[in-house]
């Protein structure tokens, strides 16, 4: 069977025929839609290109929405949790939005484009929401996935490669700024953001340009070892970042179908995000409640001991617990890091900072599966934040 047949039925990225050009696997995903892929040639491969050139990643299936009009501002700040008033044009934010019992509907970034008008990126579609949280606001809110082409370039050779693609000026662009290029007569905007912990940037531009833009982006990086990435590879970069992701360390709140199941952003880590300065937005009530009161949940970056990735394990409060006090959500060896590592969630009060707790591993070889209790630390940094990630300007490689 053919990649076309695989794919047939399905909505195909500007980038598609770049990415199909290179596959030698033939290992796809549906991901909203669109054919993506999770590897091209080798996961390991790709991974070592994000954190030792530069791993290009197709965005383009990322639910994007335009939020536009007189009261884009009012509207976007009643919608999340954060401030929003204190993000400039130019500037974006990470950002999650919760229902009215406080529970997280979603995380995604919110790019400040200009007054008046925002662009909120999200892996799940939200427009229904969108739209019922827009009711009294004059704004306009409107699904652009398909408009804007994107592509995610992440690692520490990634502005060597820009800058040879003539992008100058990038050097001043501070992380979580936009700015806008022409690229061939069309407007390109680069936002210093990614998914990976690294220094990286976003590259957003229309669809008929795609192909060009490809090719001159990997036309500058060959001297450096620039490769395309899937999501395994993206995936293993992220946990390393300590990042979250929906499915993965929480469940969409509109997606569970029993009580207990969801997390607010006080059980995720996430209280930066919370303003309660803010007159009001959507579960203020009850992260107010929550805040006074304690939360059920915690989650914990864990530095476990061993190199058996703790996938899908219980956390118990000691080895010789007979009760767990919560599970593994994500977990990867990082060959960067020499670490085991694992984002998890607890029940408090257990999981503080600095703490041990002990997880248990099953691992199989040749056929026979071992069962290990595995001895951790519970940290509060990154596993992985290089200089490069914050330094401006981030310098040639």
């Amino acid at each position: 069977m053919t990649i076309q047949e695989v794919h047939q039925g399905r909505l195909r990225s500007p980038f598609y025929s770049r990415l199909a050009a290179l596959d030698t696997i033939n290992s796809w995903h549906e991901w909203k839609g669109y054919t993506t892929p999770d590897e091209l040639y080798c996961a390991e491969t790709e991974y070592f290109a994000i954190r030792n050139a530069t791993g290009v990643f197709d965005l383009t299936p990322m639910t994007k929405y335009r939020i536009k009009g007189p009261d884009a501002l009012a509207y976007v700040d009643r919608l999340v949790t954060r401030d929003m008033s204190k993000i400039r044009p130019g500037r974006v934010a990470y950002a999650v939005w919760c229902d009215d019992q406080g529970q997280i509907i979603d995380d995604g970034t919110i790019f400040h484009l200009k007054e008046g008008e925002y662009r909120l990126c999200s892996q799940e579609r939200h427009y229904a929401w969108l739209q019922d949280a827009a009711i009294g606001f004059d704004v306009s809110v409107t699904e652009e996935t398909a408009d804007v082409a994107a592509l995610a370039v992440q690692g520490p050779t990634s502005f060597a490669i820009l800058s040879r693609m003539g992008l100058d000026g990038l050097g001043d662009l501070k992380p979580f700024g936009l700015t806008h290029f022409d690229f061939e007569g069309t407007e390109m905007m680069v936002s210093r953001t990614g998914y990976t912990g690294d220094l990286g940037y976003e590259l957003w531009i229309d669809p008929d340009k795609a192909e060009a833009l490809w090719d001159k982006l990997f036309a500058a990086g060959e001297i450096t070892g620039i490769r395309a990435i899937g999501t395994r590879a993206l995936e293993h970069a992220r946990v390393e970042a300590g990042y979250l992701a929906a499915y993965e360390d929480f469940l969409p709140a509109h997606a569970t179908m029993r009580t207990g199941r969801t997390r607010s952003p006080l059980e995720l880590g996430l209280e930066w995000l919370v303003d309660f300065k803010k007159p009001n937005f959507n579960g203020r009530r009850a992260l107010a409640e929550e805040k006074r009161n304690g939360s059920t949940w915690r989650l914990v970056k864990l530095d476990i001991e061993g190199n058996k990735a703790a996938n899908h394990s219980y956390i118990f409060g000691d080895a010789k617990a007979k009760k767990n006090i919560g599970f593994i959500t994500s977990a990867a060896w990082s060959p960067v890091c020499k670490q085991n590592i694992a984002l998890g969630t607890v029940r408090t009060p257990h999981g503080a900072t600095g703490t041990n707790v002990w997880v248990e591993i099953y691992y199989q070889r040749e056929m026979h599966w071992s069962r290990m209790m595995a001895k951790a630390e519970v940290v509060d940094k990154p596993f992985w934040f290089p200089k490069r990630r914050g330094v401006t300007p981030p310098g040639l490689v």
